[in-house]
């Protein structure tokens, strides 16, 4: 058996230090939140919530998933039949900048780069004064680059406010609807 020589312990030492301080770096998206407290953390496992439906707007594609109180009230009716969204209701929007998926014959549209993830959150006591219904937003940017997050602001396509509240004037026109723009699909 041969003996480590002093310079192959040092660097595998180095090797060591630098592979930890990769994983020390990357971002924990978890850790995010928006100012007046909308948290990534509030929405951890939404990558896993059943899907509500699909959509195209502005040049990106999205999917549209809610948490268990969120589809329980879809299943239900709400809001069709006229009654809000539960407390407690979460969605979380996931956009991607679209492309063409070339291995496969009349190239579909698939999701390409992340673009975003937006959220939306029924506390009516945290956010009492978004309508009166209580939903608080978040929008979360995606940099490809550096594989990280970062709150939305307007700087952004869309211009984003950067607050909780920053979806209530755009979901006014829906305020019939629970201030909710998505219809459950059809399965």
């Amino acid at each position: 058996m041969k003996k480590s020589t002093p310079i192959s312990l040092v660097i595998s030492v180095l090797i060591a230090v630098l592979a930890a301080g990769v994983a020390i770096s990357a971002q924990d998206k978890y850790t995010l939140q928006v100012p007046n407290g909308l948290a990534f953390s509030e929405f951890r496992g939404y990558e896993d919530w059943p899907v509500i439906a699909i959509s195209e707007n502005e040049g990106v594609i999205a999917v549209i998933v809610g948490n268990p109180v969120m589809i329980d009230a879809y299943r239900q009716g709400v809001p069709d039949i006229g009654k809000p969204f539960a407390d407690g209701a979460k969605m979380a929007k996931i956009h991607w900048t679209p492309k063409k998926q070339e291995t496969y014959p009349g190239q579909p549209t698939v999701p390409g780069t992340q673009h975003d993830v937006d959220f939306m959150v029924k506390d009516s006591k945290r956010f009492a004064d978004s309508g009166g219904w209580g939903w608080g937003w978040g929008a979360f940017e995606y940099d490809a680059v550096s594989d990280t997050f970062r709150p939305a602001t307007v700087a952004d396509n869309p211009p984003q406010e950067n607050d909780a509240k920053c979806g209530f004037a755009c979901h006014t026109v829906v305020q019939n609807r629970d201030y909710v723009f998505t219809e459950y699909g059809k399965r």
